[in-house]
């Protein structure tokens, strides 16, 4: 028994030899005892010895013993030639004993040596059985005849390479061993992989102790088309092809990968689904990373993080991820910055947040800018990718920073329509700059963008935010003579008090001499503009609003409803009779107030803004340049 265990010996043949001992130690006893006896029988004659040799006891001690073991032998095979048999009773009985225990002894030698003979073919067995259901598996479920070869080469593989794979064995060791076996069969291999080439050792050990051997058979897909990105592999020997699939589904190979390349790591370093269809060309031994294991080790040492990604960009100078080739870097001084910057730019583009997280946590600079001044933030930011905008504010990227017409990050949100974002970009610009939204405003209503101006406003921008130099859209406005911006920010609140001498009759007799020009310009290509506004001599009477409702006491007032549009009279007296025929009240009970509730008990030629309140509990109200605007 201590043999069979001892891992110096084969336990097959310490198993052949315990059976032959046995059984010659078994025939030797029965063979002395049956001759014991014959030797103590009185009547020599009537012995199984003494019947065939009368004088046995004068014949050698070895033809004696050679008598006995050839009787126990043939007794023991149950041949029994009948030329040795028992002569007595005593023998008899022995041999009747001895031949019920010979079928025990049979049974035993038999049960072991169909065991060592069984085990032997046992893998073989199961093999076979196994491929037969494989082939009744696809039969019945009608495969390609393409999946019938991969599963069978796949079956027959692990058949053949069954004793090459060591982790069913290492895994069961203690994790210092394990890693310390790893380390043996794959640092080298790992190491001179591009991808971790200069990166730390002690990463590399952390790699190599995740990484699982497998073997593959020829033309077994290892990586399908469009999956996704969830394991890592490197060629330890073997061959692989890539093919890619055009739209008819025919494959075309566009290269192939030798011991020592990697694939897989394009997907998932840069979180996309993988580009091609990986197949092995011949048998091919791959060790296997988890991409998860891969991102962790990369958080772990900044600095490998760094090597990885600079390999990483390096092998793939032309990753087309979105329109590679596209910018020219200003501020790259080197080639190898420059292609950094182009990536960075292109990443944000694309809208990979994962991989810019990837990048810009290797040192890369958020604020890097192409030739035209646009930032990796304004790619992200007019093409509303919101995971990327967040990415770049969270690396610190300057929200402020124009291109080369002006155009910040939240211009190109609010034009293209990127509310989100814009209010993102919004709220984090202002803990730093308290003028974005008047400069915002007043760039707008210089270039008399009055849809994107009403989308600042919707997105909920003061219209009366100041910018760097302390003005106003509603003044820029007036002083581009971009009216209708005007009008849009006045119905959206804007403030009239400060408006550096534009009232708003002005504002409205303008708005009449800016029509009138036009038109005077389509029917005379010769007509030259008078501006009305500033001449002395012409009155232009001045045009107001008046609505039902106290601003401050009713319930029922709306500020936004539909007023009646009427002109300035000459007249207070004039007034309150107007506005008895409009709303059919009497005259005599009508009051005029402000839009602050406050009386107003005689009227100008400019007037602010007013109320028209009835003493019987009808209420008019009156405003004169906010109100007329947005009715207008």
């Amino acid at each position: 028994m201590r043999l069979e265990k001892d891992i110096r010996f084969s336990y097959f043949w310490v198993r052949c030899a315990r059976l032959l001992f046995v059984t010659l130690f078994l025939v030797h006893c029965a063979g002395c005892l049956y001759y014991l006896l014959a030797d103590r029988y009185p009547h020599e004659g009537k012995t199984w010895i003494g019947a065939m040799n009368p004088n046995f006891r004068e014949t050698s001690l070895w033809v004696r013993y050679i008598s006995a073991i050839y009787w126990s032998i043939t007794t023991m095979t149950t041949v029994g030639y009948g030329d040795l048999h028992a002569n007595n009773t005593i023998e008899m009985i022995f041999i009747i004993f001895y031949m019920l225990f010979n079928l025990s002894l049979t049974a035993y030698l038999i049960g072991n040596m169909t065991n060592l003979v069984v085990e032997g073919t046992r893998r073989t067995m199961e093999f076979r059985s196994s491929i037969e259901a494989a082939s009744s598996f696809v039969g019945r479920n009608r495969l390609t005849t393409r999946l019938k070869e991969q599963i069978l080469g796949y079956m027959c593989l692990r058949f053949k390479a069954e004793n090459l794979n060591q982790f069913q064995l290492i895994e069961q060791l203690p994790n210092s061993i394990y890693k310390s076996i790893c380390q043996h069969l794959f640092l080298p291999t790992v190491e001179n992989v591009y991808l971790f080439r200069g990166v730390s050792r002690k990463t590399l050990l952390q790699l190599v102790a995740r990484t699982k051997a497998e073997y593959l058979p020829p033309r077994e897909d290892i990586i399908i088309q469009n999956e996704a990105a969830d394991d890592i592999y490197i060629i330890v020997s073997g061959e692989v092809e890539m093919i890619d699939y055009e739209s008819d589904q025919k494959e075309i190979v566009v290269g192939s990968l030798q011991a020592g390349d990697m694939f897989g790591e394009v997907a998932a370093i840069c979180s996309t689904p993988q580009a091609f269809t990986f197949r092995t060309k011949t048998l091919a031994q791959l060790l296997r990373l988890k991409t998860s294991n891969l991102i962790e080790a990369m958080k772990i040492r900044q600095e490998d993080n760094i090597v990885m990604v600079n390999n990483f960009l390096q092998h793939n100078r032309k990753l087309n991820i979105l329109r590679v080739g596209e910018w020219l870097i200003e501020n790259a001084e080197r080639d190898g910055e420059l292609v950094k910057a182009l990536i960075l730019l292109n990443v944000s583009a694309a809208g990979n947040n994962i991989f810019l997280d990837k990048l810009l946590n290797a040192n890369f600079d958020p604020n890097v800018c192409d030739s035209h001044g646009r930032t990796p933030l304004h790619e992200a930011a007019s093409r509303g990718h919101e995971e990327c905008v967040v990415v770049l504010l969270n690396h610190g990227c300057n929200v402020l920073l124009q291109d080369v017409n002006g155009n910040t990050a939240l211009w190109d949100a609010i034009t293209s329509k990127h509310y989100k974002i814009f209010q993102l970009l919004y709220n984090y610009a202002t803990i730093s700059d308290p003028h974005v939204a008047g400069d915002l405003l007043t760039a707008a209503t210089e270039r008399n963008e009055i849809e994107v101006i009403k989308d600042m406003l919707q997105c909920g921008l003061n219209p009366d935010s100041k910018n760097l130099h302390g003005l106003k859209a509603l003044q820029v406005s007036l002083a581009t003579n971009h009216l209708e911006v005007a009008k849009v920010l006045i119905a959206h609140g804007a403030k009239t008090s400060d408006l550096n001498g534009h009232t708003f009759s002005s504002i409205f007799a303008a708005g009449d001499q800016y029509v009138l020009h036009n038109k005077m310009q389509k029917i005379n290509p010769e007509y030259k503009e008078v501006n009305l506004v500033n001449r002395q001599n012409d009155q232009f009477c001045a045009r107001i609003n008046l609505y039902k409702g106290h601003p401050i006491i009713s319930s029922t007032f709306d500020r936004f409803a539909t007023g009646r549009l009427i002109k300035l009279p000459s007249s207070f007296e004039e007034l309150k009779r107007i506005a008895g025929q409009k709303f059919e009240v009497n005259a005599d009970n009508i009051t005029i107030v402000n839009e602050e509730g406050a009386e107003i008990d005689s009227i100008q030629q400019k007037p602010e803004k007013y109320r028209v309140n009835a003493t019987n509990g009808c209420t008019i109200t009156m405003d004169a340049l906010e109100i007329c605007c947005y009715n207008i």
